[in-house]
């Protein structure tokens, strides 16, 4: 299974994207739709509009969005800890995304912290 993505600002890395493309994911990222620098519930509502789970290091901001209106495609949160060692890498997320696809669970209008599934 292959995921559709949309990678806020603070997640498209160049090296990120090719690693989900690699993956077999169909990305976009806010950059290429010409959304950077927007509020965050206009960045939400670009993912539904495109049918898109987003990608986001911004987990309290769009964790409030989700808990206001749960209704979107998924959003998947990236958390940084204070320790950096225990942050996801690119290759981390790619395996996370990947672990949780093979759980079969649905993404439909679910808030995901990715680092649970880096295991």
């Amino acid at each position: 299974m292959s995921l559709r993505l949309l990678l806020d600002e603070d997640t498209q890395a160049k090296v990120l994207v090719i690693l989900l493309q690699k993956a077999g994911h169909s990305v976009k990222t806010i950059n290429e739709l010409n959304f950077m620098g927007k509020v965050d519930s206009l960045v939400l509502d670009c993912a539904k509009q495109e049918n898109r789970v987003l990608l986001t290091r911004n987990c309290k901001d769009f964790e409030n969005l989700h808990l206001e209106n749960p209704n979107h495609p998924g959003i998947l949160a990236i958390y940084s800890d204070s320790n950096p060692s225990n942050d996801l890498s690119y290759k981390g997320i790619v395996k996370a995304i990947s672990n949780l696809e093979a759980a079969n669970i649905s993404l439909v209008n679910q808030f995901i912290a990715l680092n649970h599934w880096n295991y």
